[in-house]
């Protein structure tokens, strides 16, 4: 089974979700949810991590946290063993209690900040009854639903600012925070005035989307599953990554790809000649080597390497790719060329 990859920055923000296995409850009541909350009150002590929102559910949470040590699957790990071993217990059950790992989301806080903590307080009313649940509002943003009944949105509201098992009502000034939530950077972000504007600032952010109900999942901005950011964001982090692609599959679509023309110019070097010498020539291994790495390290698409090697068709891409891909494992001196070319791409200067 593929292991998840984790980036391991100081520092970083993550979205973070747990699930119970086969989605099965984890919260029954009201104590297993306070003794949740009580245990992740320890984390900010114990590992250091700063919590900025986070809400309970029937059989999963979210948490927005941030760790300035760079620790976060160990907090996450106690946090989930210790809850789970308490609740094994109280109810006399064995086995998991969480479906897998812990899934964790890298989000850049000066573009998502503020978008994701929205997104973890509404998970209470994201609710078929209140008209709020996924299906409901697709529906409404391609404007096939009518608007919502003064009711409904009244019902909205008062669940937000009722449901006691998030961080949405310390945001907002309806409860004291603890010493534990860490509500300044994210309030930061939604302007300058006093606590109590930013407080008012943000429910107002808030209580916008639950009358409309239009906010859109974050999640369809990723880059690789992993990233929400900008792209200056994304690539610094990226730099960072190491690990193994057929152990994590998601690090191949954070790699670097190098665009086409550095393939070319890495060709020619090693060749010695232009690339419009060689590149009509049939079976010609440059033309052939290019087009597996315009594929494999590029990510280009059959048509797309086809109009870039003159137009040729994309059933004969394909054919060529996975001809040079059988000679890879036979060739020696094909293996010996294309490390060559590749070493090109990691230092263009030699």
């Amino acid at each position: 089974m593929a292991r998840a990859l984790r980036v391991n920055r100081p520092e970083v923000w993550y979205h973070i979700t747990a699930r119970g296995t086969e989605r099965r409850t984890i919260f029954t009541g009201e104590k297993d949810r306070r003794h949740f909350v009580e245990v992740l009150a320890q984390c900010p002590e114990r590992f250091g991590l700063r919590i900025h929102a986070y809400v309970l559910m029937g059989n999963h949470y979210h948490l927005l946290v941030e760790t300035p040590l760079a620790n976060l699957s160990q907090a996450m790990q106690w946090l989930n063993l210790s809850y789970s071993v308490w609740f094994n217990r109280r109810h006399q059950r064995v086995g998991p209690l969480f479906q897998g790992r812990f899934k964790a989301i890298v989000v850049e806080p000066a573009t998502w900040g503020l978008f994701v903590s929205r997104y973890v307080h509404l998970n209470p009313v994201r609710l078929r009854s209140l008209g709020l649940d996924k299906t409901a509002q697709s529906q409404q943003r391609r404007g096939l639903s009518s608007a919502p009944e003064r009711q409904q949105v009244r019902a909205r509201l008062d669940r937000l600012a009722r449901y006691g098992w998030s961080s949405y009502r310390a945001y907002v000034g309806l409860v004291p925070s603890p010493e534990w939530l860490t509500r300044t950077p994210v309030l930061e972000l939604i302007g300058k005035g006093s606590e109590q504007q930013r407080s008012q600032a943000y429910r107002k952010y808030a209580e916008e989307a639950v009358r409309e109900g239009l906010e859109d999942t974050p999640w369809e901005r990723l880059t690789g599953r992993l990233l929400l950011g900008s792209d200056r964001f994304v690539q610094i982090v990226r730099r960072t990554l190491q690990g193994n692609i057929k152990e994590q599959p998601a690090l191949r679509a954070l790699q670097v790809r190098p665009a086409w023309s550095e393939v070319v110019r890495a060709l020619e070097r090693v060749k010695r000649e232009h690339w419009l010498q060689f590149r009509d020539r049939h079976r010609d291994w440059g033309r052939d080597l290019g087009l597996y790495l315009g594929r494999t390290r590029c990510g280009l698409s059959l048509r797309e390497l086809g109009e870039l090697a003159g137009g040729l068709d994309y059933r004969t891409v394909s054919w060529t790719v996975a001809r040079f891909t059988r000679l890879l494992a036979k060739d020696k001196q094909i293996r010996k060329s294309l490390e060559h070319v590749q070493r090109h791409l990691k230092n263009p200067e030699t």
